[in-house]
């Protein structure tokens, strides 16, 4: 299985990178904090390189030892996997749910840093983001530039136009997420091109395409807005680099447009996945294209930084989102969460993570419905922008995803598909 490949090859490459990258900064720590600072780097690599061979030769899970806020959830979780019904009494690295180790991967990966200070607050996937960025200046560029022409005139755009812009930026902020570097291991996974000139060509590729139940809800909730109720429209982040720039625009659009009122984000409170979005690199990305000496690029960044000071935009990062439990759990495990969430008109979840905490990272059939697979997760209507990079799919048509199989096997983890999926809620 994808799974398989992931635990054996994948996930060890990453913590091997991560080591190597503790390794290459290891006169930065002295150079900062002396003699500590070299210390703290040796017991941290030490610290990775057991987990790497715990990961490696099957070893069981074991219980968190450090004393960050979530570590008592994660061994609730932990006791929960041991107790399974259907399960092998003692989850290894092997033996246990995909979603449940890897994200437990990460967890560890962030406590052999956390466990270890002055070298704490260290992000060891740092470098990768901002090369990320760095390296997709192109399409940044492109997109800047077309939302900033955009804006001259938005205020002339009719009904149709304006959903055509809802729809076009929609389809680049999806298929930004092919950006993840978790899944190419940390390897070059940059947006190379402009996101808007291979759009049409896309469109056969989005096997769920609810952008028109998108645009109706927007539309119908800015009709119904009073004085005194906002439209708010939350985005749950992915990846950061290109996709985190097209979920800006995005987001800028749809207040420009006056379509929404404000903008919740919602991204990691540690380093995760390898690009997900931390506040840093949320605040890091809009300060790189304020200063950029490209005008529009600038521009967006400017405009941006003044939504964050008038408190249109929100930045909100909660532990939740770094926690094995899929969403269905919210409402018992985070409540507070839930009740955010229940205040929101529409919920983006963006990205392949995001789509298997929603469904439960199982293997359905293909044709199973969405709402169902949601399992009551339904704190307002919401919409999942996801390109395809892992074996759990459902709401398809009969037969499409047989279809599909019968040519392409590997259309389920190769990014080359999308879904833009939507869900009323009750």
């Amino acid at each position: 299985t994808f799974a398989y490949f992931t635990i054996k090859d994948r996930l060890p490459q990453i913590l091997t990178r991560v080591i190597d990258t503790l390794h290459r900064h290891k006169n930065e720590f002295f150079e900062e904090h002396g003699e500590k600072g070299v210390e703290a780097e040796k017991r941290a690599i030490s610290f990775l390189s057991k987990l790497r061979n715990e990961l490696q030769t099957d070893k069981p899970v074991t219980p968190l030892e450090d004393e960050l806020p979530d570590a008592a959830l994660w061994n609730q979780y932990l006791d929960y996997q041991r107790n399974l019904p259907n399960g092998n009494g003692e989850p290894s690295w092997f033996q246990s749910p995909w979603l449940y180790v890897e994200c437990y991967m990460y967890r560890r990966i962030h406590a052999a840093l956390a466990q270890n200070p002055p070298i704490d607050n260290f992000d060891v996937f740092k470098e990768g983001k901002a090369q990320n960025f760095f390296e997709s200046q192109e399409a940044i560029i492109a997109l800047c530039t077309y939302f900033q022409e955009l804006l001259k005139n938005i205020k002339d755009l009719d009904e149709k136009q304006l959903q055509e812009e809802l729809f076009k930026l929609l389809q680049v902020s999806l298929w930004g997420n092919k950006c993840d570097l978790s899944f190419s291991a940390g390897e070059d996974s940059s947006q190379k091109s402009s996101p808007l000139q291979s759009l049409e060509n896309m469109v056969p590729y989005i096997l769920v395409n609810d952008m028109e139940k998108v645009w109706s809800l927007l539309v119908n909730a800015k009709k119904n807005r009073t004085e005194r109720s906002n439209v708010r429209v939350d985005i749950i982040l992915d990846n950061a680099g290109f996709e985190l720039v097209s979920d800006l625009v995005l987001a800028d659009f749809l207040l420009s447009s006056k379509l929404a009122d404000e903008v919740c984000f919602h991204g990691k409170s540690i380093p995760w996945y390898v690009s997900d979005t931390t506040k840093h690199d949320f605040n890091w990305t809009i300060k790189q294209l304020g200063s950029a000496n490209h005008m529009w690029m600038s521009r967006c960044g400017i405009n941006w930084e003044g939504n964050l000071k008038k408190g249109v935009w929100v930045f909100c990062d909660h532990m939740f989102w770094t926690l094995p439990h899929d969403f269905s759990s919210m409402s018992e495990v985070a409540p507070d969460l839930y009740a955010e969430l229940q205040k929101s008109n529409l919920l983006i979840f963006k990205g392949d993570l995001n789509y298997r905490k929603l469904t439960g990272d199982r293997k359905w059939e293909y044709s199973f419905p969405f709402h169902q697979a949601l399992n009551k997760f339904h704190p307002a209507p919401l919409c999942s922008l996801r390109t395809l990079k892992s074996d759990t799919q459902v709401g398809l048509k009969p037969g499409q995803g047989e279809q599909i199989q019968a040519s392409e096997p590997d259309w389920m983890v190769s990014g080359k598909y999308g879904v833009v999926q939507f869900d009323a809620g009750l």
